[in-house]
């Protein structure tokens, strides 16, 4: 019998070189039934025993294959090594910025396990008619001090919105955090409301950030589908998915409150706040614009490295 099967699935069959470990994309139910047709007759059940016998094993998809290492992508990682290593030699503040995923705030089911005497009842139905409202949760983290700000939006998630965040930060924690600093570098993602080509969120941050506070921004953007790097994703965003998991988000309230009890061994502390702002997306800035503003490309791709300086 054992034959049988591994001669109907010759070429269907894959496999770890590492591990050794085997996997068909052919389910139980469907071998057995080819089965049947040699006059074999087996059940899919005694089927899954079998193929275990035969080192196959249950596979999921994995995220793991990249979209490729090109020059440009390995010369910015090691730029922004620099970037980092140098201003943290200089003891200047070195933050990690990006937007989590919107979550649905209402009665829904919210991924993960928590422990509990009864079952979390929810809708059966994630209706976006349903649900209070949207959040937009964007982070900031900081890596010398290992704390986290999370500005919890319940608006659009605009380059306006992206930036004020980083003023909200530097107003409320980091100027206290880091007394007479004149620089700071920004670790952001190459897309999204904090992307390199958004004119709106460099604007910002020279009129709210630079120009109000006399503090010079260096921004460093990850390679495009490089955003697992970016240290906020692994450090910041995981924690505080795994605080809240199965745990629905019913109000703001509730969600503000998962955030900031987020704590980790390593001494991980979270602030959150909620923005009730209203945020208008497509905001244009015409050229005439960007021609006043103070900043200053690097010579290592320009695009995705930039300081922006206070004007006078």
């Amino acid at each position: 019998m054992i034959a049988g099967i591994e001669d109907l699935m010759q070429h269907d069959v894959a496999g770890d070189p590492c591990l050794g470990l085997k996997w068909t994309r052919r389910t139980t139910r469907k071998i057995a039934t080819e089965l049947r047709t040699l006059a074999i007759q087996v059940s899919p059940r005694t089927v899954a025993r079998l193929l275990k016998d035969l080192d196959f094993s249950l596979r999921g998809n994995r995220k793991q294959l990249s979209r490729g290492s090109g020059p440009d992508r390995n010369e910015q990682f090691a730029y922004l090594s620099g970037q980092r290593t140098s201003f943290a030699a200089r003891a200047l503040p070195v933050v990690s910025v990006d937007s989590k995923k919107k979550e649905l705030v209402g009665n829904f089911k919210n991924a993960g396990t928590a422990w509990s005497r009864t079952p979390e009842l929810v809708n059966d139905h994630d209706f976006r008619s349903d649900a209070v409202g949207m959040a937009s949760p964007y982070g900031i983290y900081d890596e010398r001090a290992n704390r986290g700000a999370v500005f919890v939006g319940t608006s659009h998630d605009t380059p306006e919105f992206a930036a004020e965040n980083i003023t909200r930060w530097w107003e409320a924690e980091g100027r206290e955090r880091y007394p007479g600093a004149t620089e700071l570098l920004v670790l952001a993602d190459g897309g999204g409301s904090n992307g390199p080509r958004n004119r709106a969120f460099k604007y910002t941050l020279q009129t709210r950030l630079c120009d109000v506070h006399g503090l010079s921004i260096t921004v460093c953007h990850y390679p495009t589908g490089a955003s697992k790097w970016n240290p906020i994703e692994h450090r910041l965003f995981s924690e505080i998915s795994k605080n809240w998991a199965g745990c629905p988000l019913r109000s703001y309230e509730t969600m503000i409150n998962h955030i900031s009890t987020t704590r980790t061994e390593t001494g991980l502390r979270v602030t959150a706040q909620l923005v009730t702002q209203q945020y208008a997306k497509g905001v244009k800035i015409p050229d005439a614009v960007m021609a006043t503003l103070d900043i200053r490309p690097h010579e290592i791709q320009p695009l995705r490295n930039y300081t922006i300086h206070p004007r006078q």
